[in-house]
């Protein structure tokens, strides 16, 4: 397939905020956006999106996964850069119609539908960088997608990053277009002159997370990663994998971890390091470049463990297994 996400269905679902209320929602072509250039997101980034997915099963069936943190945390995305109030009633009809509407154009496993609401400010109004946009628009856009690792899985070489941030604080739990555009540039630098592929973003030794992923350390029987705080993404596959890894009997623990800390359990045999998210899951790390040096995590290559814990996401995604925790939303 082509590179994921550079492929869209030709409509998509939308609605817009003016006179205080929410528009019926639409199919429309998913070329009819049509903004001022004096849009408040394209002066001040009063933007937030989400991403999901929708898997075919065996039997033909089409299952939206967790869809309801989905939207609860595009609400909070909302919420926190002072955009209208979503209706997430209203949101979640829109993603179920318009997956029911191409659900032929989803793909077999290991490929599924990629689901991107996107929520965004458009009054005209260059003179707000200091006020909300009181007009906005969201729409639900598709694109269906093969395997993110097209070359197959291999472990990730991160640079420890002790001095910059991935977003400002108070931003981190918002998901936000300006957070990625702000990591890009030192991530663009790092594999320049690095190799990295990511930059795990460490600001004064507190191991947080990577420019579009969180980040979790698997040593022995224990699953390791930051707790939740406003100063990084709150991600819904962070939250699956732990669930998961609970479920196999792992103890998992939510707590700051420092960079010696980090550097330390590496330096041990078994000790496996993960990035998770909705595009690529959960990904080995097996290399840290700290200080010049390249140290690696437990045998520097993809490990066992993540591996299983992978699978066990992937099984209930794709109906292999069952979905005890109510995770999956069938599309009628």
């Amino acid at each position: 397939m082509a590179a994921f996400g550079s492929v869209f269905l030709p409509k998509m679902a939308m609605t817009t905020f003016e006179n205080n209320q929410w528009s019926k929602a639409e199919l429309v072509s998913a070329e009819s956006i049509q903004l001022h250039p004096g849009a408040h997101v394209l002066h001040y980034s009063s933007t937030c999106f989400e991403g999901l997915k929708a898997f075919r099963h065996a039997d033909g069936s089409i299952h939206v996964f967790r869809m309801d943190q989905n939207i609860n945390r595009f609400a909070q995305s909302s919420e926190l850069l002072a955009l209208p109030a979503i209706d997430k009633e209203q949101v979640s009809q829109m993603i179920l119609d318009s997956v029911a509407a191409f659900a032929s154009d989803v793909p077999e496993p290991p490929g599924s539908l990629y689901i991107r609401p996107t929520h965004i400010g458009t009054e005209a109004a260059i003179g707000k960088a200091a006020a909300p946009s009181i007009a906005s628009m969201l729409y639900i856009l598709l694109s269906p997608v093969g395997d993110y690792f097209t070359g197959g899985v291999k472990a990730l070489r991160l640079l420890l990053e002790e001095n910059g941030m991935r977003c400002a604080p108070h931003m981190g739990m918002i998901k936000s277009g300006g957070n990625y555009a702000s990591a890009l540039g030192p991530t663009m630098k790092a594999k320049a002159e690095v190799q990295a592929d990511q930059i795990l973003f460490c600001p004064n030794g507190d191991v947080q997370e990577t420019g579009a992923a969180n980040f979790l350390l698997i040593d022995g029987n224990e699953i390791i990663t930051k707790a939740l705080d406003s100063s990084f993404l709150h991600g819904v596959t962070r939250s699956s994998v732990l669930t998961l890894a609970a479920d196999l009997g792992m103890t998992v623990t939510e707590r700051d971890i420092t960079v010696t800390e980090l550097l330390e359990r590496a330096a041990k045999p078994g000790v496996e390091a993960a990035l998770s998210g909705t595009a690529a899951v959960l990904t080995s790390v097996g290399t840290f470049i700290h200080n010049g040096e390249d140290i690696k995590v437990g045998s520097g290559e993809p490990g066992p463990v993540v591996e299983k814990l992978r699978k066990a996401l992937n099984d209930i995604q794709w109906g292999n297994a069952p979905d005890t925790h109510n995770w999956l939303t069938k599309i009628a």
